[in-house]
């Protein structure tokens, strides 16, 4: 059994989201959004990291993934993620108007269970283009920065969690606490 899938988009950091879940002693798994959800189910993880990537339209099997476990076992998306899942949730997601690819500030809106111990605010890499627009139904913001007003948000009710910030980076020294955060909600 794997304990967490870390579904790649074809993002740059894809491969360090795997490396800090090792790093946690995590039994993890880095596969390619080709991925079925037959096959998921079939290793039975305890939660699920959708990676970052560069288009929505390139993200492959991932949406139907979240669809088919969401509420059963946490998800958490990043960057491309973070996208994907407000789309499938009603949100909307547009080209910002400054694109992030530098350090940023993130200013704790609501510290829920993914942002515990971290407000009221972190130092965080942020690397993208496009950006969520607006929450999907049922979600909160629980985070922004000066440049993008929704940085991380999280299901009202379902363990749906989305961050457009790269926590797997050196360049966010809280990123860790971000991940063993997401560990504890797929151990609850």
């Amino acid at each position: 059994m794997v304990e967490i899938f870390v579904i790649a988009n074809r993002g740059q950091y894809n491969h360090r989201i795997y490396r800090t879940l090792k790093y946690l002693d995590i039994d993890a798994k880095l596969v390619q959004n080709t991925i079925t959800v037959e096959e998921v189910k079939a290793e039975n993880p305890k939660g699920i990291v959708i990676g970052g990537g560069q288009y929505l339209e390139a993200s492959g099997n991932s949406g139907a993934v979240v669809q088919e476990f969401k509420g059963e076992i946490p998800i958490l998306g990043i960057c491309l993620g973070h996208q994907l899942l407000a789309k499938l949730y009603g949100g909307e997601v547009r080209t910002a108007e400054i694109g992030e690819y530098a350090e940023s500030e993130i200013i704790v809106d609501e510290e829920d269970e993914l942002l515990k111990g971290l407000s009221p605010s972190f130092k965080a890499w942020v690397s993208h283009r496009d950006e969520v627009s607006k929450l999907p139904k049922d979600f909160i913001k629980l985070a922004h920065s000066a440049t993008c007003e929704i940085e991380a948000m999280a299901h009202k009710s379902l363990p749906l969690y989305g961050v457009q910030f790269h926590p797997e980076v050196e360049h966010t020294p809280k990123g860790p606490e971000i991940f063993k955060n997401f560990l504890r909600i797929c151990w609850l």
